[in-house]
């Protein structure tokens, strides 16, 4: 959705909550930068960053807690030393923050205009047994990244994400490819429709280990939803068999330098 006042966004952040929780949904994923907007400026972007635990959070903690759903969402964080970041949180159902991810990877000479890039590895967390690790956007076209999370123990790898025309290969063929590679669920939440001068692809979508769809947007604005099967991901683990068949020692040896 385009960017509007941050009430009229947590406003949208309830309405997709509450649709969620009928649909009995655990964990609702919003897109990249969702509380502020994504293409509105480096003094806006500014302007919105809030802390960790500033009122936007509260207010998002208190829609998880009404509606009973997970929630993961983008926003512009400011920490204590005033820097910015493209940051992600994930909010339990109680209302508890349980992680938050500072993106690795900046994307453009505008997000680098504002942001620092993240320096702390990703983020694992649990959501109901399930081990998920988020990732924000780019950092998931870094095939290293996501291999390095898929061993360190995530099922479900989830992106929110920004990604506009003409890079439409990364919902359609790119993301598939990671999930399969490393035998992981993967949850791709993008904007969609225009803001400013871009043109966000949608296509949202979540994907099996096998590769498989299990649920893809459109082009336009939708709460797209699909069970995380344990047994299809065993299944997949059986039949692909990449993370126990590495060879890291030969793998490293490419990057060392020559005598």
């Amino acid at each position: 959705m385009a960017a509007g006042s941050v009430a009229d966004l947590l406003a949208a952040l309830d309405r997709a909550a509450g649709e969620a929780a009928g649909l009995q949904v655990r964990l609702l994923v919003m897109p990249e930068l969702f509380l502020s907007g994504y293409n509105i400026g480096p003094q806006a972007l500014r302007d919105r960053a809030e802390p960790v635990d500033g009122p936007a959070f509260l207010a998002a903690a208190a829609i998880a807690h009404r509606r009973q759903v997970a929630l993961l969402y983008g926003y512009p964080e400011l920490d204590a030393d005033g820097r910015f970041y493209n940051s992600a949180i994930l909010i339990d159902r109680d209302g508890q923050r349980l992680a938050n991810f500072r993106k690795l990877h900046l994307f453009g000479e505008m997000e680098r205009a504002v942001f620092a890039p993240g320096e702390d590895p990703a983020v694992l967390a649990e959501i109901d047994g399930t081990k998920l690790a988020i990732l924000i956007c780019y950092d998931v076209e870094f095939p290293e990244l996501v291999r390095g999370v898929a061993l360190a123990g995530a099922d479900l790898v989830v992106v929110p994400t920004a990604l506009m025309y003409p890079y439409d290969f990364v919902p359609r063929v790119l993301v598939h490819a990671r999930a399969y590679e490393n035998q992981v669920f993967l949850a791709y939440a993008n904007r969609c429709g225009t803001e400013g001068d871009l043109h966000y692809t949608g296509q949202s979508c979540i994907l099996g280990p096998d590769g498989s769809e299990l649920a893809r947007a459109g082009e336009g604005e939708e709460v797209i939803v699909a069970t995380l099967d344990a047994g299809l991901l065993a299944k997949s683990r059986a039949l692909n068999t990449y993370l126990a068949d590495r060879r890291p020692a030969h793998y490293t040896a490419l990057t060392e330098p020559r005598a």
